[in-house]
């Protein structure tokens, strides 16, 4: 059994299920909704189903990343169990927590000098993130070194892509995002952004299309042009989405119509609460691997 423990942040946006049964430990982000502050916990506390609700319902939340202290109380009992640790952080182009766990590591450099914390940068978000953690859990599983992952990861993370569209411009309204004259234009021809995460790790409008059918086939189009293999891809191709099940459940008949050579069916995963705080309703993100993100 290997001597170290991998964990990440609840911003990976996989199930509880998921991160119980690939034994990676999380440790949550934080929002708060009318007042009231809850953990970012994959929907135990609070349902997605609520918690979108309480947005399409006029509620604004605000997130707070994991702090140093946080971290600390996070790692410890792995290093007092006399675990080596390989944390892989949120994108450090979204969030300063990759900065926190890095001084939480700093800390601990003392306290415990015979014990190994690492702390990696994913430039990733979301289920992307997600598919990193499940790919670096495979590696885990089969007996590779932590610092054999470690390469692997600065090696191929950038290899992960990002593709996103939203199909209600609401929140980004209330949230002072774009102006209401821009949300009530683009509501009114069915305009829908299509973004991607850039190799800065930072989300990136790349272009304005008009009508959902003409987006869902374009975020397709990307990864028949951007995946490894081009439409033989084989590896996973993971989604998520903001309360819009339907229209993540068309972009993955038209993937599994399109790339015949699939091993597993594409798994579609909820955008979980601090990440849906940002982008509200309506936003689907499809990931998978390919060639070398570029700005």
């Amino acid at each position: 059994m290997s001597n170290y423990v991998i964990t990440c942040c609840s911003t990976a946006d996989m199930s509880y299920e998921f991160f119980q049964k690939r034994k990676i430990p999380f440790v949550s982000f934080h929002y708060i909704m009318d007042g009231k502050e809850y953990p970012d916990d994959l929907g135990r506390t609070m349902s997605f189903k609520e918690f979108y609700d309480r947005i399409e319902a006029g509620a604004m939340p605000t997130t707070s990343q994991v702090n140093v202290d946080q971290f600390m109380e996070f790692f410890e009992p792995y290093l007092k169990e006399g675990k080596d640790i390989l944390h892989i952080s949120l994108s450090s182009g979204l969030s300063g927590t990759y900065n926190s766990a890095c001084i939480a590591r700093d800390e601990f450099s003392s306290k415990y000098p015979h014990r190994k914390i690492v702390i990696l940068d994913s430039l990733g978000a979301s289920s992307g993130y997600g598919l990193l953690m499940d790919m670096v859990a495979d590696m885990r599983d089969n007996d590779a070194t932590m610092e054999e992952i470690q390469a692997w990861v600065e090696e191929n993370k950038l290899n992960v892509h990002h593709w996103f569209f939203s199909t209600d411009l609401s929140h980004y309204k209330r949230g002072g995002r774009i102006s209401a004259t821009s949300a009530a234009v683009g509501t009114l021809l069915g305009i829908c952004p299509l973004l991607n995460m850039n190799n800065e790790g930072k989300l990136t409008p790349r272009t304005k299309i008009r009508s959902k059918r003409r987006v869902i086939r374009e975020i397709v189009n990307k990864m028949e042009k951007h995946a490894q293999g081009g439409t033989n891809y084989s590896g996973k191709c993971f989604i998520s989405n903001s309360a819009c099940y339907d229209d993540a459940r068309k972009v993955a008949d038209l993937i599994e119509e399109s790339f015949p050579n699939l091993k597993e069916p594409v798994v579609i995963n909820s955008i979980g609460t601090v990440i849906g705080s940002h982008t509200g309703p309506g936003t689907v993100a499809l990931f998978f691997l390919g060639d070398k993100r570029e700005d």
